[in-house]
């Protein structure tokens, strides 16, 4: 089987909507998806991009992505490279695609001076946290995530005073 790895462009918008609901199916999130086409494509094609998707084929077959960003360490003093989302097709899984990702992703980091290479896995995803341990990562558990969405986020940007000037 031959692997390829591409950066997705406008017009695989339709892919990247099908693989984000394998991925919401796969964590038990599928209700929370309100990706829509229009979107996903200012988001990661428009003005000002916020996220980067590499898509992995196997034998020209859509088989998996990746969706990354640049995110910054101020101990280190330069820009980072985080992995939002990598999901790889249940028929496709144990082919070496997942490694093929990270390899990718890790050779962009590289690249572009990254001092950190950085993602997130559920805590229940025992196959993908020991996957990861194999290939060297090192789980931060003295580390707590934290996130604000909706009304929770509405109500903090309303208590705040007006922004930066």
């Amino acid at each position: 089987m031959h692997i390829r790895i591409d950066r997705a462009h406008e017009r695989d918008v339709p892919l990247i909507l099908e693989l984000i609901g394998g991925l919401a199916e796969y964590e038990r999130l599928a209700d929370q998806v309100v990706a829509t086409a229009a979107g996903v494509r200012d988001a990661l094609f428009g003005a000002h991009p916020a996220a980067e998707v590499l898509i992995a084929y196997a034998d020209d077959r859509p088989a998996g992505f990746a969706v990354f960003f640049h995110n910054f360490s101020t101990f280190l003093g330069r820009r980072g490279l985080y992995l939002e989302d990598l999901f790889v097709k249940p028929e496709f899984r144990r082919l070496g695609i997942g490694r093929e990702l990270l390899t990718t992703l890790a050779r962009i980091a590289v690249e572009r001076g990254c001092g950190r290479f950085e993602w997130s896995v559920l805590d229940w995803n025992a196959p993908a946290i020991e996957f990861y341990k194999r290939l060297g990562a090192q789980p931060l558990d003295d580390w707590t995530t934290f996130r604000v969405t909706g009304d929770a986020l509405r109500q903090l940007a309303g208590s705040a005073p007006s922004g930066p000037t």
